[in-house]
C-alpha cells in the first residue's frame, strides 16, 4: 500500500523520538556526526545555549564562527571551545542584530559557502525600547535582524548545496501571532510578553517560508523550542519571580537546551512538507494552546499564509531601512 505524506511524517517523528529526548545533550546528538569541511555561523554564541551549540558543531568538525555583540566575551568563548574540542577553526565576528549596518557588514565579509546558520541570539521581555529605525526591539533583534542576515547570506547558503537554517524560537510563541496592523506597538500600549511572543512566532514562520522559497536552492530550515533553561535571557524578569520559578522548575542545562538546535542542524529531516518546529529533539505536537508553558506548537505559528505575508513585510522593512 502506498504511504501518504502523513504516514511519512509519522515515521520521521517516531524515529526522532527513539534516538534522543529532553535529557540529551548537544554533544550526544553530534556523536558520530562528521561535519569536517563544513562551515557554521551561530549568532549569540558567547553565552547560554549558543555556546553549547557552537561547541557541539566544532566537536563534530565544523569550522564555527561565533557572531557576537561583545567581542571580548566571544574571544573567551572561542578559547574555551578550542580547548574542549581540539578544534582550531573557531573564529569570532561582531554582530549587532539591532543594527542592520552590522548585519550587512558581516554578510559582506563572509567568504565561501555556509552550511549551517543558527539564528540563536535573542532578547526577552525587555522594557519598551526601539531601534533607530523605530522598530520595537524584541521584534527587531529576534526576527528582523535574523531575517536580514539570512537573506543577505543567501548566496553563501546556496553555494553550500545542502544548507540548513536553525531558528531558535520558544513556547512563548503561543502568546501572540503576528500583529500585522501594529507590529511595533505604535498604536496599542506596549506589552513585553506579547512583543516577545510575536517575535518567537515570527521565527517559526520565517523557517517555514524560507524552506518554501529556498528548498530548490538547497536551503532548508526549521524552528525549535530549546526547553525550559535558565540563562541570561531572563535578565529582565522580576528577580523574586525568577528565583521562585527556578525553585519550582529546575529546567535543562545549557548543554541539554542546545541539543535540539544541534539536532535540527545535523539530524532532522528538513524540507517542504516536513515538521517545521521541534522540541526535545523531535517534532512538536500541534496543540490549541500551550497549557504547560513548554510543549507544543500552536496553529498560528504554522500558518502558511501568515508566513508569506510576514516575509514580504520583513523584506520591505529591511530593504527600506
Amino acid at each position: 500500500m502506498k504511504s501518504t505524506p502523513e504516514d511519512r511524517r509519522s515515521l520521521v517523528a517516531d524515529s526522532h523520538r527513539a534516538a534522543f529526548g529532553a535529557e540529551s545533550t548537544a554533544l550526544e546528538v553530534v556523536e558520530g556526526v562528521d561535519l569536517t569541511g563544513r562551515s557554521a555561523l551561530v549568532t549569540g554564541a558567547s553565552s547560554g545555549i549558543g555556546v553549547e551549540t557552537a561547541r557541539a558543531l566544532a566537536a563534530a568538525g565544523a569550522g564555527v564562527t561565533l557572531a557576537v555583540r561583545d567581542l571580548a566575551a566571544g574571544a573567551r568563548t572561542a578559547a574555551d571551545i578550542r580547548a574542549t574540542t581540539g578544534s582550531d577553526i573557531v573564529r569570532v565576528v561582531h554582530l549587532d542584530l539591532a543594527d542592520l549596518g552590522s548585519v550587512r557588514d558581516l554578510a559582506a565579509s563572509w567568504t565561501g559557502p555556509l552550511h549551517i546558520l543558527v539564528n540563536n541570539a535573542g532578547i526577552m521581555h525587555t522594557p519598551e525600547l526601539r531601534t533607530p529605525a523605530g522598530w520595537e526591539l524584541q521584534f527587531a533583534v529576534n526576527h528582523l535582524g535574523h531575517f536580514a542576515l539570512a537573506t543577505a547570506l543567501h548566496p553563501a547558503l546556496s553555494a553550500a548545496g545542502n544548507a540548513r537554517i536553525v531558528a531558535v524560537s520558544s513556547s512563548g510563541h503561543g502568546s501572540s501571532g503576528i500583529r500585522f496592523d501594529d507590529l511595533f506597538f505604535e498604536r496599542d500600549a506596549y506589552d513585553s510578553g506579547l512583543a516577545y511572543g510575536q517575535s518567537k512566532t515570527a521565527n517559526v514562520l520565517f523557517a517555514l517560508e524560507a524552506t518554501r522559497r529556498w528548498a530548490d536552492d538547497g536551503i532548508t530550515a526549521a524552528a525549535l523550542m530549546p526547553g525550559g533553561i535558565w540563562t541570561n535571557l531572563q535578565r529582565h524578569w522580576d528577580p523574586e519571580m525568577l528565583a521562585g520559578m527556578k525553585r519550582r522548575y529546575p529546567g535543562k542545562s545549557a548543554a541539554q537546551g542546545a541539543a535540539t538546535s544541534v539536532f535540527v542542524a545535523t539530524r532532522a529531516t528538513l524540507g517542504v512538507g516536513t515538521p517545521g518546529y521541534y522540541e526535545d529533539c523531535h517534532p512538536a505536537q500541534v496543540v490549541p494552546a500551550i497549557e504547560d508553558g513548554i510543549h507544543g506548537v500552536v496553529p498560528h505559528a504554522l500558518d502558511a499564509q501568515a508566513a508569506r505575508r510576514l516575509w514580504e513585510v520583513s523584506a520591505g522593512l529591511v530593504t527600506s531601512a
